[in-house]
């Protein structure tokens, strides 16, 4: 596993708008196996960080606005909850081509910082309870580790119970 401290990790939106906003973060870089089951999964095992520490980012559509949520790999998206968080009646999970079309990122590597358009996006509670956590640096194979906090208000996420194991 490499390292890289802020400076050197230029190179996808999510760390760009990181560095932009002087946000203090680690990008974690490995070899991302194509054949794996669970992107977020591989990414916790080649970091060597528990489950419940490694976040995934998921698109949802909620009363037909895209959303975002930000989950454990170790658990799965409550879209009640979800669509409870934004106010909304119902979720389902978004189209894979809208998501990235959405997002500027392809599935598997989308993050929640840095997207080509700003969605609505909802951390799980779980998150509040780590000094840091991981999600997608923007591309399969890139971690980028960060406070809760920072996250949240970088990407403007409101905090809600919408994981569940």
């Amino acid at each position: 596993m490499a390292k890289k401290t802020r400076k050197q990790a230029g190179g996808t939106p999510a760390t760009v708008a990181l560095t932009a906003a002087g946000t203090p973060f680690t990008v974690h870089e490995y070899a991302h196996d194509p054949a794996s089951p669970s992107y977020g999964e591989e990414a916790a095992e080649a970091l060597g960080v528990s489950p419940d520490r490694v976040f995934k980012t998921l698109v949802a559509d909620v009363d037909g606005a895209l959303t975002v949520a930000v989950v454990p790999v170790a658990g799965r998206l409550d879209l009640k909850a979800l669509a409870a968080a934004v106010g909304g009646k119902r979720a389902a999970m978004a189209d894979p081509a809208a998501a990235e079309r959405t997002t500027g990122y392809v599935r598997g590597g989308i993050s929640p910082l840095g997207q080509r358009k700003r969605l609505p996006t909802v951390l799980d509670a779980s998150a509040s309870r780590h000094e840091t956590i991981c999600v997608s640096a923007g591309r399969r194979g890139l971690e980028v580790e960060l406070a809760p906090a920072d996250l949240a208000g970088l990407t403007g996420a409101v905090l809600a119970p919408i994981g569940r194991l």
